[in-house]
């Protein structure tokens, strides 16, 4: 939670320095998108989105757009300040603070990778990936954090790996060769593997700080292109728009 708090207080000093309080200027919106609005028809439908597990969150700031997925759908309209005072109690405000702060800096140009791909963007997404890890880390066992079923399917087929995921109906199951495993494996898992590749979804349920440390650590997908930049992470996000 300290890291969320801190993302509160980097979002405040934006608002502060861009003369953003007045309620008129700072009214944001946020919705929950249908599964066809946030990643259209990929090639594949195991997605947690497709399958019910998860949703989008968007919000629109300024005509600027910011997504972040979460398990708790809603609906939400104020202003930057009711954000900032957000308490930030459950994996729904937590989203509609991430997918503001998404917004905020897209307006503002300092990111530009805020709304998720669409499509066969997704599997385009997960093959660069490959390439990705292998030029810059060469063979390394990779623990991952969050399934993502079209990249586990692509790494797999060229790397070590071991998954962990929230999800109990993933949990024990074999997905593209390897087993999906308990998040109580997590730290374990951190430690057995090179390197780590986490969803940007571990911004919304407040595990995210947990897993930075000695390992280099890599967040996929939109939802933590903001907390990335502001806090020197590194996020993938090959085909986001």
């Amino acid at each position: 939670m300290e890291l969320l708090k801190e993302i509160q207080k980097q979002l405040a000093e934006i608002v502060k320095e861009m003369s953003w309080q007045d309620e008129y200027v700072s009214v944001v919106n946020t919705r929950a998108l249908s599964v066809d609005e946030a990643i259209g028809s990929p090639e594949r439908q195991d997605y947690p989105i497709q399958k019910g597990k998860e949703v989008m969150l968007e919000t629109t700031f300024k005509g600027s757009k910011g997504q972040a997925f979460t398990d708790q759908p809603g609906n939400f309209t104020g202003t930057l300040e009711d954000v900032i005072n957000l308490e930030l109690k459950s994996n729904f405000e937590r989203a509609v603070l991430v997918a503001t702060l998404n917004a905020v800096l897209r307006f503002q140009g300092k990111i530009d990778k805020t709304v998720h791909c669409r499509d066969k963007e997704p599997g385009i997404c997960a093959k660069h990936l490959v390439d990705v890890v292998r030029e810059r880390f060469g063979n390394p066992r990779i623990a991952f954090i969050g399934l993502q079923p079209g990249m586990v399917e692509a790494l797999s087929k060229e790397f070590n790996m071991r998954v962990v995921d929230l999800d109990p109906d993933n949990v024990g199951k074999i997905k593209a060769g390897v087993l999906i495993e308990d998040v109580g494996h997590t730290e374990e898992i951190i430690q057995w593997g090179d390197i780590v590749l986490a969803t940007g979804s571990t911004a919304v349920n407040d595990t995210l700080s947990g897993l930075l440390g000695t390992k280099p650590v890599i967040f996929y997908g939109i939802t933590a292109a903001g907390i990335a930049y502001l806090n020197g992470l590194e996020q993938y996000c090959h085909c986001g728009h």
